[in-house]
């Protein structure tokens, strides 16, 4: 709508003064009756009232607005993420992104978080692609792996990988190094099985057993970069040694890769 200068006058200017002071005072009300964690996300504070918004924790728990929980470790040499109901530690790459943004990829190059400059956090899922608003929920302690795993610790994981993937395929499935593990090395091997495991379920619980059909072993071995292939009824799984958990990759490449 437009307002002649001439027609609108002292009182037409106090009535547009007014609507202008409604409409503030609803945003306003709109903004406080949002849930918390999604005002915080989106808005990067509490509330209006706090001058400042308290850093988040270098590791830290965090509770989605769809009721997950995992945490986000930054003080890693690479950033980690961990859910609470599942085994496997996600390494994550952070990308500049619009705003002053960062947003954190998996190694498929997916988002997984986006932390916005005012501080809010935003995560990405299968079930919610298009993000939902994640709260601060406490500190944390790391979900950094040890530096090494004795003979016996890494002999006990891959048994209960073996184990896992054996009952999400409803037959056994064979874990072997090609090999020998090294006190530097003993730690990712550990993590491959684990993640290997992993990639049994998740295909278990969606339904995709045909997948699974088409291995009968499992074979972890050493290389340059980290990679996964089926030959043979046999899922390669290859690790780098060196690369850190970045040196195995992730359940949902293992996934793609059974998935051909």
């Amino acid at each position: 709508m437009k307002f002649c200068k001439a027609e609108l006058g002292v009182r037409g200017a106090k009535a547009t003064l007014s609507i202008l002071a409604l409409m503030l005072m609803a945003g306003a009300a709109d903004a406080q009756q949002l849930p918390h964690s999604l005002r915080d996300a989106l808005l990067g504070h509490r509330g209006a009232g706090e001058a400042r918004r308290v850093a988040a924790p270098p590791v830290a728990r965090y509770v989605s607005e769809t009721g997950g929980t995992f945490v986000f470790d930054k003080a890693a040499p690479q950033p980690l993420i961990k859910f609470d109901n599942s085994t496997e530690v996600w390494v994550l790459s952070p990308q500049p992104a619009s705003r002053g943004d960062v947003i954190y990829r998996n190694d498929l190059g997916e988002p997984v978080l986006r932390v916005t400059k005012l501080g809010g956090v935003i995560l990405f899922t299968d079930d919610a692609p298009m993000g939902a608003a994640v709260a601060l929920s406490g500190r944390a302690s790391s979900i950094q792996p040890p530096a090494v795993l004795s003979v016996a610790a890494l002999f006990q994981r891959l048994v209960i990988a073996a184990n896992r993937a054996s009952r999400a395929a409803q037959r056994q499935i064979e874990f072997a190094t090609l090999e020998d593990a090294r006190p530097e090395t003993s730690v990712l091997i550990a993590d491959s099985a684990i993640v290997t495991a992993e990639a049994f379920e998740q295909a278990a619980r969606k339904g995709d057993r045909s997948i699974l059909s088409k291995v009968g072993r499992v074979l972890l071995t050493e290389g340059r970069k980290p990679s996964a292939q089926v030959k043979d009824g046999s899922l390669i799984v290859t690790y780098a040694p060196g690369q850190g958990l970045a040196g195995r990759p992730s359940s949902k490449r293992i996934i793609k890769v059974m998935d051909r």
